[in-house]
């Protein structure tokens, strides 16, 4: 361990901060959200100091280095745009046993200081010991974007249960489970982050008055057409949480990778030497996971209310009392429409798009007539099997024969493949792809030729 992580509290407590430049005012900045009582020591100060002098945030002291000014201080900052004096303050710094981060050259300083991510009063630091600056803020970065904003508000609420929970429950592993089910219940954390007190209350009352072991819920995850990338950051949490994910054929290896390590993963699709399991199934997978008290989540390639059957997995849910959610995800007809360069709409083409399914109940039927007008967009899901009946009812309700149509193949991943031609070879087109593949029908897909942007794709 090159440094030992510490977290300071410097609420008033006197620190010293050499340099009124640039540089100097984001250290200030984080020393004045510390609560720290700052002086700053400088020949010149930039506007922001002067204002912050008064409004009272910050004392300023015009003139040369001193010493005598580390004297009885907690923390020193050297942020000059002079080496040899920023060299004086960490000796003296040194001397008097004052910790003292001096900017750019961490060899010379005592502490050095890390990219924040604040969630106070969640604190997360990330360093790299001063070796690759830029690397520890991209992290930051990407830190920041998968950790919500209301955690600060959900450590707050934990603190003032704290005592609660001790009282309540004498067991210590009872507790440690309680405070998982508090921490991953994501309604709460949502009542929370719209300041939602009464409903907040509600939630955490229900969690204190139910048995620890019985709080099992559902959580309808959209998983997105392929690309681990186009995973909203809400689903990617979920996957994080998750005691138990069940998922099919169509969620991509790639966002799979993406689950939790030690979760447990059960499939329910259908691939080479596998029977695809019934709907009747998967409902009754998703009932004793969650009724053994687990966090279920339940992976689906695209968006759960399009054509995945979500609706009718909710439905048996409500039904037993389970509790459940949904978190929305790119279908498929508009991911892989994008990265084929097929805009669904075009002022000049198409003003309305419908998403047909190829796998509708026996007894469902087509409005063929109203598929076969012009200046829409149709996009068939699960439609290879039944390309030929396509192709025959719209050119029999009037389609033209040279209407363009595109057949896109594992789309939006590294493996897409696109292929396109008119309405009266559609059938022959549906034979150069596997599933699973997306047919589009519509003249937009005209534009592919210009419009067509991602790199990987090989095929046309």
């Amino acid at each position: 361990m090159d440094y030992f992580p510490l977290f300071c509290q410097l609420h008033n407590k006197a620190c010293l901060l050499v340099g009124a430049g640039e540089v100097a005012e984001r250290k200030a900045r984080l020393l004045l959200d510390a609560g720290a009582d700052l002086l700053v020591n400088a020949t010149s100060f930039s506007a922001q100091f002067e204002v912050w002098e008064a409004e009272g945030k910050v004392r300023l002291l015009r003139g040369e280095f001193s010493p005598l000014l580390v004297d009885e201080k907690w923390l020193v900052i050297a942020a000059t745009d002079s080496d040899v004096v920023n060299q004086q303050v960490s000796q003296a710094a040194e001397q008097r046993r004052v910790f003292c981060n001096v900017v750019d050259a961490p060899e010379s300083a005592s502490f050095i200081m890390p990219s924040i991510i604040d969630r106070s009063p969640l604190m997360i630091a990330v360093s790299s010991g001063g070796n690759a600056p830029v690397l520890a803020r991209l992290l930051r970065e990407r830190l920041e974007a998968i950790l919500p904003q209301h955690l600060g508000k959900l450590a707050d609420t934990a603190g003032q249960l704290r005592q609660r929970v001790k009282t309540h429950f004498q067991d210590m592993s009872q507790r440690r489970r309680w405070w998982e089910k508090l921490f991953n219940h994501h309604r709460l954390a949502q009542s929370l982050a719209n300041n939602d007190t009464q409903q907040s209350n509600a939630y955490i009352e229900e969690l204190f008055s139910q048995p620890v072991e019985h709080h099992g819920e559902v959580v309808l995850v959209g998983a997105g057409p392929g690309d681990a990338g186009l995973l909203t950051l809400k689903g990617l949490q979920q996957m994080q949480l998750a005691d138990v994910v069940v998922y099919d054929r169509l969620v991509s290896d790639a966002v799979l990778n993406l689950v939790r390590r030690d979760a447990e993963r059960i499939f329910v699709g259908k691939r080479a030497g596998h029977h695809c399991v019934p709907q009747e199934r998967i409902n009754d997978i998703l009932l004793e996971q969650a009724k053994l008290g687990k966090r279920v989540v339940r992976l689906k390639g695209g968006d759960p209310f399009i054509f995945g059957r979500g609706g009718e997995e909710l439905e048996a849910l409500k039904a037993e009392g389970i509790a459940f959610s949904v978190v929305p995800g790119i279908t498929a007809a508009s991911g892989c429409s994008a990265y084929s360069g097929i805009p669904l709409t075009h002022r000049d083409h198409a003003q309305s798009v419908r998403l047909i399914t190829g796998h509708a109940k026996q007894d469902g039927k087509l409005d063929w007539a109203c598929l076969a007008q012009g200046k829409q967009t149709l996009v068939f899901y699960m439609g290879l099997t039944q390309a030929a009946d396509i192709q025959a009812n719209l050119l029999k309700n009037g389609l033209a024969a040279t209407t363009p149509v595109a057949l896109v193949e594992n789309g939006t991943t590294q493996r897409q493949r696109v292929i396109t031609g008119e309405l009266s070879s559609l059938s022959q087109l549906a034979k150069q792809v596997e599933s699973p593949s997306l047919i589009i029908v519509g003249s937009v897909v005209s534009l592919r030729k210009q419009l067509n942007w991602f790199a990987s794709e090989t095929a046309s």
